[in-house]
């Protein structure tokens, strides 16, 4: 039988079956080698499940994220990578036929309980996509907008520092401080990525999570994205998925490879490149399909 890879739909977020050039002699498998679990772990989920309508995309997997740590997700077009990341500040329910099952938990909060608000959930697990959304306001505003629905600053003054502090963070202050009451939609694409960046420090998230940030970027833009994770992580915990190996290589402590929804191998990142455990991770890594 024709081996299928899982190719997603940008329009409905669902995932098609399409031929793959998968080698025929590597069996998935269900248990992931390497080192799924920490032992300080920020975020653990247990027995993710996810569908889309009748169709599963993503198969009971087990991941811990350590605090402070980066864990790059990689994997060929259509493996689920994109689709687990998120599931950690619940950005899958925004789609109506997504059905996720098993255990999400931040520190000791289970963040899919009946209970849980979703508007502070997503202040402690920010989301930086693919292509940078400024809103169509000033930079200014673009980074006071979550301190000020969050009730984070009761003053101008606070206001202010919060702005200044988080586009130092996303390296972003020398080249606006002179312009913040421009729009953020007159920004290099580059610039406009670190202010978004800028936007989610800016309520003091926990977790950041990043879904191929400089896949739209020129080579300069992405190494002052990269610069600006290996900043980051001493403040916060990082997960990003990336389509580019040489990346994941670069701003990684970890790195977990999906295939066709199945968490197949977690390491530390050199691990991963050099001498991985299991045959499919090294068929991707060495260009074999993908």
């Amino acid at each position: 039988m024709e081996a299928v890879i899982q190719k997603k739909s940008e329009k409905q977020g669902i995932d098609e079956v399409m031929p793959s050039n998968e080698p025929q002699d590597i069996q998935v498998g269900d248990k992931t080698v390497g080192k799924p679990f920490a032992d300080n772990p920020k975020m653990a989920m247990r027995n993710v499940n996810v569908h889309y309508g009748d169709k599963q995309a993503i198969f009971d997997v087990n991941l811990d994220i350590a605090k402070n740590e980066v864990i790059a997700m990689i994997g060929p077009s259509g493996c689920g990578k994109s689709t687990f990341l998120r599931c950690l500040n619940r950005m899958n329910d925004t789609i109506e036929s997504c059905r996720v099952t098993g255990q999400f938990i931040l520190d000791d909060q289970d963040i899919y309980h009946p209970k849980q608000d979703i508007v502070p959930l997503r202040a402690r697990v920010g989301m930086v996509f693919q292509k940078p959304n400024p809103f169509p306001k000033s930079i200014y505003e673009n980074v006071a907008y979550g301190p000020k629905i969050h009730g984070l600053a009761s003053r101008r003054v606070e206001l202010d520092e919060i702005v200044e502090v988080s586009l130092r963070k996303a390296g972003l202050w020398e080249e606006v401080k002179d312009r913040l009451h421009s729009a953020g939609t007159g920004l290099s694409g580059g610039q406009q990525q670190r202010l978004c960046i800028a936007r989610s420090i800016a309520v003091s998230p926990e977790v950041i999570l990043m879904d191929e940030p400089c896949s739209a970027l020129d080579p300069i833009a992405t190494a002052k994205i990269e610069e600006l994770i290996a900043e980051l992580k001493q403040n916060f915990t990082i997960a990003i998925v990336t389509h580019s190996m040489q990346q994941a290589a670069r701003v990684s402590d970890r790195t977990a490879y999906f295939h066709l929804g199945k968490l197949i191998e977690v390491n530390d990142t050199k691990r991963v490149f050099t001498n991985p455990e299991h045959d499919l991770t090294e068929a991707y890594i060495t260009g074999r399909f993908g």
